[in-house]
């Protein structure tokens, strides 16, 4: 059975408070992009996990790849699952704030339970897939929600870019967590998320702000660089998703790109929600 695990952008981002166990709680909304890796699963008579992968390359330890811990996490609640040879061929670069190895573990969980008839719920699916990664539950419904908590908690919410023309540039660069969070002083935003959404595109910009942004863009200016020129081309908005170092942007109307944007990986399309 053949997929195409999707992508998504962070629009805004607010680090909120500092949790007792050390994380942090967030604010954001999550929206689907039709940036997609292709996944490929069949059963075979064995009990084996065959992991073939292709495209961009996560990690050489099959154990460790997302998909195989999908298989792993939900043959614990389905009696006599089988073996699966899959073939994974990665378009969603990594490391780029896209979500790409989330998807591809929640569109397994999916695939493997709608291959055996449905015995769990999608609720129950959300659940392991939780398990998995914080954004993980996102791809089993796969509609613009917003997210709190440490991104974990989901509410959809009333949004629709359809009209918009977007634009992700993702350069050479990675992003660590420690450098994510270097400037960072949690607070509550003045204006939610949630109350962004419901303001013309047109106003985000004024409004809508990844906190992130301030220490990536200190520390890997280029990033900064890429947000600046997406303006210049006439962007209606534009910002670094998630922790970077994807920056997306939205406009009006389908743009030439020439060669602004050499060694980025560069997706551009129609917004479909």
């Amino acid at each position: 059975m053949l997929l195409t695990p999707n992508a998504k952008i962070n629009l805004g981002l607010s680090v909120v408070e500092k949790r007792p166990d050390g994380y942090h709680n967030l604010e954001t909304v999550f929206y689907p992009v039709n940036i997609t890796d292709t996944l490929d699963i069949n059963f075979n008579n064995t009990k084996s996990v065959n992991l073939k992968l292709e495209g961009y390359e996560v990690t050489s330890d099959a154990e460790q790849n997302l998909v195989v811990k999908a298989y792993r996490k939900i043959a614990e609640y389905i009696d006599d699952l089988p073996g699966v040879d899959i073939s994974l061929n990665k378009t969603i670069p990594f490391g780029a704030g896209l979500g790409g190895g989330s998807s591809d573990a929640a569109f397994t969980l999916m695939m493997i339970n709608e291959m055996c008839g449905s015995p769990l719920s999608i609720e129950k699916v959300e659940s392991i897939a939780q398990s998995i990664g914080a954004d993980c539950p996102f791809f089993c419904r796969n509609i613009p929600v917003y997210a709190e908590g440490t991104g974990n908690i989901f509410t959809p919410v009333e949004l629709s870019l359809k009209g918009y023309h977007m634009v992700i540039v993702k350069p050479d660069i990675h992003v660590s967590t420690k450098e994510a969070f270097s400037d960072i002083i949690p607070a509550h935003p003045s204006i939610g998320v949630k109350d962004i959404m419901k303001m013309p595109v047109d106003q985000w910009r004024q409004f809508l702000i990844n906190d992130f942004e301030k220490s990536v863009f200190n520390i890997h200016p280029a990033i900064r660089e890429i947000k600046d020129k997406m303006y210049e081309m006439g962007a209606v908005y534009s910002s670094m998703t998630g922790s970077g170092s994807s920056v997306f942007a939205l406009f009006k109307d389908r743009i030439l790109l020439e060669s602004y944007f050499t060694d980025c990986f560069v997706w551009q399309g129609e917004c479909n929600v």
